[in-house]
């Protein structure tokens, strides 16, 4: 499970507007939901705050939390951006996949500290996208976007019925 070479810069870079749309999504709130894998391979979801600095998205965490340790074992998780209160959304659902590839550099780590003003020690995730997506109600219609490294981004959009979605031109 190696490093994907995938970054936040990456998909800025690759889908400008889409990665500024999830960044002000996640800004509405301080607290997301992180998912990530048991030992035993069943999931564990836990509050986060999610930190957007200097091109990276980046995930801290206590020291020997339960969330450290099962990224450390196994660095596939997904983050959900807070919902927010009410059924409105803010803005739609959005949700980032990827592997959290951890930052064990002192210098590294103390500069990110003095940076966000963090207190140490603690664990510091640097985030590897392999799937962002958003989810929004349109008038009538939910509509779904979603990137992938090595892929065009994908749009589709469907209604309250049984019919299939459809890819948007």
């Amino acid at each position: 499970m190696g490093d994907t070479g995938t970054t936040w810069a990456a998909f800025e870079a690759a889908e400008p507007e889409f990665a500024a749309t999830v960044r002000e999504r996640f800004g509405q709130y301080t607290h997301h939901a992180l998912a990530t894998l048991r030992r035993d391979g069943s999931p564990r979801l836990s509050g986060i705050e999610a930190d957007f600095r200097d091109g990276e998205l980046w995930l801290g965490m206590m020291p020997n939390s339960r969330k450290a340790l099962d990224l450390r074992r196994d660095p596939r998780f997904a983050l959900l951006a807070n919902p927010g209160p009410g059924t409105d959304m803010g803005g739609g659902d959005v949700r980032i996949s990827g592997r959290a590839v951890e930052v064990t550099d002192p210098e590294k780590l103390d500069r990110y500290a003095a940076e966000a003003g963090e207190p140490q020690p603690f664990h510091l995730f640097r985030v590897e996208p392999t799937e962002v997506v958003r989810t929004w109600v349109d008038g009538e219609e939910i509509r779904f976007r979603s990137w992938a490294p090595g892929r065009p981004t994908k749009s589709l959009r469907r209604g309250n019925d049984d019919s299939p979605p459809r890819e948007d031109a």
